[in-house]
């Protein structure tokens, strides 16, 4: 299994409390980041940008993790081939 890169794990964080945010716009139209920061200040936006570059930086390092594990294995597989007699 493949270490999550703690980069990986903020991004997660991140787009699950946007996430969740969302669903608490759309059932009962709080805003839990305009609650906190404001509406649209300067610390809100910022949450909001980091939440949208998080699902970003997802959206491309999840096709990556799973070629890794298929370029050791044929990695493996090829240097068991090598020192065979």
């Amino acid at each position: 299994m493949r270490k999550i890169h703690p980069i990986e794990w903020f991004a997660f964080l991140l787009v699950i409390i946007g996430g969740l945010n969302w669903l608490l716009v759309g059932v009962f139209s709080f805003n839990l980041v305009s609650f906190f920061f404001g509406d649209m200040s300067v610390l809100s936006r910022i949450v909001y940008f980091l939440v949208g570059a998080s699902s970003i930086f997802l959206i491309f390092s999840f096709p990556r993790s799973g070629k890794e594990k298929e370029v050791k294995k044929v990695v493996e597989d090829d240097t068991d081939k090598d020192f065979r007699i």
